[in-house]
């Protein structure tokens, strides 16, 4: 039995769900909609404010199809509720990030700025000039974004510089030591 499959998914006020005949579940809520192609090995119900998944046998596929059906649904909810975000930390001498209309601008030690469109349906906000906060309704457009940005400078071990989330532990490593 699945642990996260057969834990329904609560629907807050203001949030619709619609399944339609080929297992395409469209979320509608506040913040906006969200759509997704769900395995069609997973029967989806609708009972008033809950969404029960259910699957036809115990096979491997359908038992590891059923915890992904109900974690995509529960996402795109929490999406269009609230809004996913990840924060980046930049760390280094001169790095700095700001924003330029729809466009992120850091500088990080390169002989030239750095400058990122923000794709759609992702916004990005610097609170300071060393944080980055990337905010969407798409749980996997913020987390691909955000590795994105992360990928110009990933934190190296000796001195911690670089583009971290601020949840990353950087694991540090002993500089070179003197001749004896």
């Amino acid at each position: 039995m699945s642990r996260i499959g057969v834990k329904p998914v609560l629907l807050p006020a203001g949030v619709e769900i619609s399944v339609d005949e080929n297992n395409f579940a469209t979320v509608k809520g506040p913040k906006g909609e969200l759509g997704a192609q769900l395995s069609n090995l997973i029967k989806v119900e609708v009972e008033g404010n809950e969404v029960k998944f259910s699957r036809s046998s115990e096979n491997r596929e359908h038992r590891a199809q059923h915890g992904l059906a109900r974690t995509l649904v529960n996402n795109m909810v929490i999406g269009v509720t609230e809004e996913f975000q990840k924060k980046l930390v930049l760390n280094g001498v001169g790095y700095k990030a700001e924003k330029k209309g729809n466009k992120l601008v850091m500088n990080l030690g390169f002989s030239h700025p750095v400058e990122m469109e923000d794709p759609e349906g992702i916004t990005t906000e610097v609170p300071d000039a060393l944080t980055v906060i990337v905010k969407g309704i798409d749980k996997a457009l913020v987390g691909n974004y955000a590795a994105v940005i992360r990928d110009w400078r990933r934190p190296e071990p000796y001195k911690g510089k670089g583009i971290k989330y601020d949840y990353e532990h950087i694991r540090r490593k002993e500089g070179k030591t003197g001749a004896k």
